[in-house]
C-alpha cells in the first residue's frame, strides 16, 4: 500500500480491493505489536490489501476501574511509531479528548474517533486541524443517516480526509447487530465506509465488567461486509487474545488473519464482477 494514504479517498467505493486497519486493541508492549505488524505486513503484501495498522496507545472506555488502559501514552506512541519505521506502513489510533489530537497527530496518519465520542464538537474539530485523516465510529446509538452531521463538522473545520466505520448498534442491553444498509447509506455521503467486524461482535456491559463476544463469527461479519461493498475492514487480531488485556473476547486470533484475508479478497473479486 502507498504510504500516502490520500489514494483510499479518490473514489471510494470502487477500489479493487479493500483496505485493512488491523491490529492489537491497545499497545501491550512492543514485543506484541512488533510481532503482529510483522505477520499483518506480510499478509496484506502478499494479497495485495491495503493496509493501515491499528493499535491504541490508551484505551479510556473501560468498564472497571481496574481495566487495563495503556502503558503511558509517549511510551506507547513511540512503540506504534516503530511500525511505521520498520514497515512503512500508516498508522490508526483513537483519541479520547481534544486535547490529545495534536499530540497524537505527531505519530499517526489517521485519528480515529470512538463511537461513543462521535457527536462531541470539540474533538471531531480538534483531529480535523491535524489535518490528518479522520475516522469517525457511528454510535451505536445513532442511525446511519444521523452520521452526516459528523461529517458536516470536520469538512465545515477544513477537512475533507474522513472515513466513518460502522461497529454495530445496541440492540437491547448486551448485544449489537449491523444493519448492513448501513454502508451504503453512509457511502452516499461521499467518504469511505468501514466495517468493524471485531467490536460489531461485542456483548458489553456484562455483569463481571468484562466485555464478552462472539470471535467466531468475525468471517460471517466480514464476509457480509465485503458482499455490500464496504471500503475498508477493521479487525483487531492478536497473538494470544486470551491472555490480551483488552477485548480479548472479541479479537481475531493472529493465526486465523491470512486465511480469512484469502477468502475475503476471492470474495471481493467476486464481487467486482457485477
Amino acid at each position: 500500500m502507498p504510504h500516502n494514504i490520500a489514494s483510499l479517498f479518490k473514489n471510494p467505493g470502487t477500489k479493487n480491493n479493500f483496505f485493512l486497519m488491523a491490529g492489537p486493541c491497545v499497545i501491550e508492549s512492543e514485543e506484541v505489536i512488533m510481532q503482529t505488524a510483522e505477520r499483518v505486513v506480510r499478509i496484506c503484501e502478499r494479497l495485495e490489501i491495503p493496509l493501515i495498522f491499528k493499535s491504541s496507545y490508551r484505551k479510556a472506555n473501560r468498564s472497571r476501574l481496574d481495566s487495563f488502559s495503556g502503558i503511558g501514552d509517549e511510551k506507547a506512541l513511540k512503540i506504534l511509531a516503530r511500525v511505521k519505521e520498520v514497515f512503512n506502513v500508516p498508522l490508526v489510533t483513537d483519541i479520547h479528548d481534544a486535547s490529545e489530537a495534536a499530540m497524537a497527530a505527531e505519530y499517526v496518519d489517521v485519528l480515529q474517533i470512538p463511537a461513543f465520542l462521535c457527536r462531541q464538537t470539540d474533538i471531531l474539530v480538534a483531529a480535523a486541524k491535524t489535518g490528518k485523516v479522520v475516522n469517525v465510529k457511528k454510535g451505536q446509538f445513532l442511525s446511519p443517516e444521523s452520521m452526516i452531521f459528523a461529517v458536516d463538522k470536520i469538512r465545515q473545520s477544513g477537512n475533507e480526509n474522513i472515513m466513518l466505520t460502522d461497529r454495530g448498534t445496541m440492540f437491547g442491553y448486551h448485544d449489537l447487530i449491523v444493519d448492513y444498509r448501513g454502508i451504503p447509506i453512509m457511502q452516499g455521503l461521499n467518504v469511505p465506509v468501514v466495517l468493524d467486524c471485531t467490536h460489531s461482535l461485542q456483548q458489553p456491559n456484562q455483569a463481571s465488567g468484562v466485555t464478552g463476544g462472539h470471535p467466531q463469527m468475525i468471517e460471517t461479519i466480514a464476509r457480509a461486509g465485503i458482499a455490500v461493498g464496504a471500503d475498508g475492514l477493521f479487525i483487531e487480531t492478536h497473538p494470544n487474545p486470551a491472555k490480551a488485556k483488552s477485548d480479548g473476547a472479541n479479537m481475531l486470533h493472529l493465526d486465523l488473519l491470512e486465511p480469512l484475508m484469502e477468502k475475503l479478497t476471492k470474495l471481493r473479486a467476486v464481487i467486482n464482477n457485477f
